[in-house]
Parts: structure tokens; C-alpha cells; sequence
């Protein structure tokens, strides 16, 4: 941020360059810390200053060039020592924000050799003194010295300047006609004009740089907020991934004991047939194998999850390990019921599908007509189709988006909770794919592919 004021008719003061001060500790990135200060400025920044400073000189050499030929001064300075003054004022500006108070000291420093060697320049030197004061408020770290600093430059500049009022006052060639008078004498109205301009100058230059110090402190308080959240947000996202397994474990139980159970009734049926008819235990035998190879098949398939013995949450009775894909007329008909607008579908021939890809797949159903009710309304239209291919089976549920202006809650298909998240969990347990997508003629589809084991098919 720059502004260019009026430049005053006579020049404000210098200050003695300060001592250096020892570096401060690197402070942390809570900008409401008192240490906090600003991300050092870069080579993009610091190439940005150098143009400025190279376009300030320019700018200055032409302004000098111009006010020698309208005669500003009777006998200016030399044209090497205006150009000296002017390189000195402008120059130190392309390390404004890397320095900024030892800028300050020397561009304050060459502003008044400029005055007082009269050189015929008065535009681009005011300009650049403000730019100076300007950038220690903006971006000086220690914030004691930035005050120190431009507050000896201020006052030592209004002291110069009502020094050189009053030899200028003393000096009646240098005044313009005094004779007149009325309710403003024109002596008064020009020490009213000089301070009237310094003020502003310089409370300009204060305040802009302090507004610029604390619209960036803002601006990483807000970042600091930003990164605060996006690490909750993921912190969410992983405890909604581990409540998902923690479930997925629970009804990994369920569907085992069921497996269990059911080749404890076939291994007492084989005991009970092997004498009368050994064809018949050897047949409960096999079921045995397959259902104890099932069983392993799905312990394997999440490895690595808890179980949670909590109990289930979310208000449905009986085990979850009787429902599936035979109870997805049911859940659709539930939909329907509530005043969604679904249909069922199976294409193809069905087959016997393990007990918890089967409760997986229900889930997702379950999960994806929740979802429909929450985003695309009541007044949208479902449809729900589960086919059987050669390799694989695929639950595909797509919505029209028809009534996304209505926002009622799901009342009789609850899910998980956990929308995509718990949807694509299931989807690898099985080791299948998801493709969830907004469709191009509107509405939602949701569609997961689970491979089948080639001897799947009854």
C-alpha cells in the first residue's frame, strides 16, 4: 500500500540511525503471542522493492530535471550531489522490508542533506520518507523499536521544521507579500498550510502502516484458525474411519457366530448320519469345510480391526447379522414409507453371497438412500438395483436430485452416520470399488463393485 501526499512546503526532520538491536527469538506461530511477527519476506517480495526502489529514482532524476528548468531554487545543488541524494533516498528502499527501521534512519538521514543542499527535487523525496515510515509500521518485528523509532523521526522532523519556519519567517525575501491582512493574515495562513500538510503526512504514513501490521496479523490469525481446523478435520475423519472398523469388527462377529453355529448343527447332523447314511454326513461334512472356509475367508478379509462390545447404537433390533441383501425389498419399502420416492431391481441370476459382503452391501444401500433423504430431498426419486455378473456383484443406487431444496431429516432409514467414509471402508474390506458421483443430467449415484470367487455361484 502506498499513498503519495502533497508534499510539504518545508521538509520534516532526521533522526540518528539507531543502534541495532540484539535479534529477537523466533517466535511462535500464534499471532496473539506478543513475539509474533511477520513470514519473512521472499525473493518475489524483495525483487518487488527493488523495482520500487528503481522506479522511485527514475521517476525522482525526471522530477529534478523538470524543476531545474522552472528554476525552483536561484542556485541548486550540484547535479552529481542531487543525483548522490536522490540514489541515497530511493536506493535504500529495495531493502525496506527486510531492514526497515535502519531504511527509515537512512532515508530520514539523505531527506534532510537533500534540503538543506537545496536540491531541486521535492516529489519522489517526500514519497519515498513515506514509503519508509510506512514499512517499519507494516513490517518492522520489534514493535517497541517501530514505535521508538518513527516516533523520533516525527518529532524530530516537526522540531527541524519549526526551525525552518522560523528562519523563514525571519527572512522577508523568502516570504510572499505579508502587507495584506484580514481575518487570516498570510504569514499565519502559511504556518497553517506547512503544519496542516506535515500532520496528515505523517499521521498518514503512522496509521497505514499500522493498519497494514494488524490486517496481517489477522491474516494469520485466520490461517492459524484454518490449519486448526483442517487438522481437526482430518482428526474426524480418521475417528470416523476407526468407529466404521470398530462396527465393521462387530458385525465381522455376528456373521462368524453365525458360521459357527451353523457348522455346529451340520457337524451334529453328520455325527447323527454316519452310520445310517454316510452319503449324507459326508455332504453336512462339506458344508462344514465351506463354511469354516468362509468363515476365515471373512476374518481375513479386516484383519487388523477391533471389535467394539459396546452395545449397537443405533436402535435396531436383532442381530446385524441377519440382515442382507434378502432384506433390501424391505429397506426400500422402509424408504417408501418415510416419502421417498424408490425402486428395487434385481438383474440377473442370483447367487449365494457370503453373510458379510451380503450385511455390506445392505449397509451401503442403507447408507446411500440415508444420504438421498439428507441431500437430495423427499420429493427425489431412488433406485436401487443389485445385479448379479459373472465375476462380481454391483449395488448401484442413483437419485434424481429432484427434490434437493427439501431438507428433512431421515426418518425411518437410518445410517452410520458417516456418509462415504463408512461406504468406501466396506467397499475395501470387500476388496471391490466405489464410484460415487454426481450424475451429468442431475442427482447422486452411488455404485459398488464386489468381486466374486468363482465357485460363488450356487
Amino acid at each position: 500500500m502506498r499513498t503519495e501526499p502533497d508534499a510539504p512546503t518545508a521538509a520534516p526532520a532526521p533522526v540518528p540511525s539507531p543502534l541495532p538491536a540484539p535479534p529477537l527469538p523466533a517466535a511462535d506461530d500464534d499471532p496473539d503471542l506478543p513475539g509474533w511477527r511477520r513470514a519473512p519476506v521472499g525473493r518475489e517480495g524483495l525483487r518487488s522493492d527493488a523495482l520500487l526502489a528503481a522506479g522511485l529514482f527514475c521517476g525522482a532524476l525526471l522530477s529534478m530535471v523538470l524543476w531545474r528548468v522552472a528554476g525552483l531554487y536561484e542556485e541548486p545543488a550540484p547535479a552529481w550531489l542531487s543525483v548522490l541524494a536522490l540514489a541515497a533516498q530511493t536506493g535504500a528502499l529495495a531493502a525496506r522490508r527486510r531492514w526497515p527501521s535502519a531504511v527509515l534512519a537512512v532515508v530520514t538521514v539523505a531527506f534532510v542533506v537533500h534540503v538543506e543542499v537545496r536540491v531541486p527535487e521535492t516529489l519522489f523525496a517526500n514519497i519515498a520518507l513515506f514509503c519508509a515510515l510506512y514499512t517499519v509500521g507494516a513490517w518492522e518485528p520489534d514493535r517497541r523499536r517501530a514505535l521508538w523509532a518513527r516516533g523520533v523521526v516525527i518529532v524530530g522532523m516537526f522540531g527541524w521544521l519549526t526551525a525552518k519556519i522560523l528562519m523563514t519567517t525571519n527572512d522577508p525575501e523568502a516570504l510572499p507579500d505579508l502587507s495584506r491582512a484580514g481575518a487570516f493574515s498570510p504569514l499565519v495562513a502559511y504556518l497553517v498550510i506547512q503544519l496542516l500538510t506535515n500532520v496528515l503526512y505523517f499521521a498518514g504514513a503512522f496509521w497505514f502502516g499500522e493498519r497494514q501490521w494488524a490486517s496481517a496479523r489477522e491474516r494469520a490469525r485466520t490461517e492459524l484458525r484454518t490449519r486448526q481446523l483442517e487438522r481437526e478435520r482430518r482428526r474426524v475423519a480418521q475417528q470416523a474411519v476407526a468407529i466404521e472398523r470398530l462396527r465393521l469388527a462387530r458385525e465381522l462377529h455376528d456373521a462368524v457366530a453365525h458360521h459357527v453355529s451353523m457348522m455346529g448343527v451340520q457337524a451334529a447332523a453328520a455325527r447323527t448320519l454316519l452310520d445310517a447314511d454316510p452319503a449324507r454326513a459326508r455332504a453336512s461334512l462339506e458344508q462344514v469345510e465351506e463354511s469354516a472356509r468362509e468363515a476365515i475367508g471373512e476374518l481375513q478379509g479386516i484383519l487388523g480391526t477391533l471389535r467394539d462390545e459396546s452395545s449397537n447404537g443405533d436402535g435396531e433390533a436383532g442381530a446385524v447379522g441377519s440382515l442382507g441383501v434378502e432384506a433390501l425389498p424391505d429397506l426400500v419399502a422402509s424408504a417408501r414409507d418415510a416419502g421417498l420416492g424408490a425402486t428395487f431391481q434385481v438383474v440377473g441370476d442370483p447367487v449365494r453371497l457370503p453373510p458379510l459382503l451380503s450385511l455390506n452391501l445392505y449397509r451401503i444401500a442403507q447408507e446411500a438412500l440415508t444420504n438421498t433423504r439428507k441431500h437430495a430431498g423427499q420429493r427425489a426419486h431412488a433406485d436401487v438395483r443389485l445385479r448379479y455378473l459373472d465375476d462380481a456383484v454391483e449395488l448401484e443406487v442413483a437419485d434424481d436430485g429432484a427434490g434437493r431444496s427439501v431438507a428433512t431429516p431421515p426418518a425411518r432409514t437410518p445410517g452410520t452416520g458417516l456418509g462415504l467414509i463408512g461406504i468406501r471402508e466396506r467397499v475395501a474390506a470387500d476388496g471391490g470399488t466405489l464410484e460415487a458421483r454426481p450424475r451429468s443430467r442431475g442427482g447422486f449415484l452411488v455404485r459398488a463393485r464386489i468381486p466374486l470367487e468363482k465357485g460363488s455361484r450356487a
